[in-house]
């Protein structure tokens, strides 16, 4: 077998595993305009709102089996850091500027009792843990909470039939 078709046979079980583990994930943000902090300056909220739910979204398709449904509304946002007036600068000091995230959810997989919820989702030491090279982008911080919470919450033998 040559090196090429070596690869492509690769290629191929990398995506059969993938798509063994492609559940849904709907967000919904529920009155967005009354969030404490999805972005600043305004037009930032919309481009971080899609973030989030990009990344809950890739979440499901990693971690869910293909039958489940994860439904999870958005009430509150509040961003790590402290926005700055007249700037739009983020500043973190570690103190009471924690990321935080009000979701009620709802995990529907055939032949179980729906698992639902409702929680507030932080992480107070945002800025002590380690960190990997590529760690970094926009969010980062609230996309490591949500990956915490979500393989807490629905990671499989959490949310399997069983």
């Amino acid at each position: 077998m040559s090196l090429r078709t070596q690869r492509f046979a690769a290629a191929l079980l990398a995506a059969g595993a993938c798509a063994a583990t492609a559940g849904t994930v709907n967000v919904s943000f529920v009155n967005a305009d009354t969030y404490w902090d999805a972005g600043w300056p305004s037009w930032d909220q919309g481009a971080n709102l899609k973030r989030l739910s990009g990344h809950l979204e890739q979440l499901g398709g990693q971690l869910l089996p293909q039958d489940q449904v994860l439904s999870v509304d958005v009430l509150q946002v509040d961003l790590a850091r402290t926005v700055r007036v007249a700037s739009t600068a983020r500043v973190m000091n570690g103190g009471a500027d924690w990321p935080r995230l009000l979701l009620r959810y709802r995990l529907e997989a055939p032949g179980r009792a729906p698992l639902s919820g409702e929680e507030w989702v932080s992480d107070q030491n945002y800025l002590r843990g380690m960190t990997s090279y590529g760690d970094s982008g926009p969010l980062f911080y609230e996309r490591r909470m949500l990956t915490r919470w979500f393989k807490a919450r629905f990671a499989e033998g959490v949310a399997a039939p069983g």
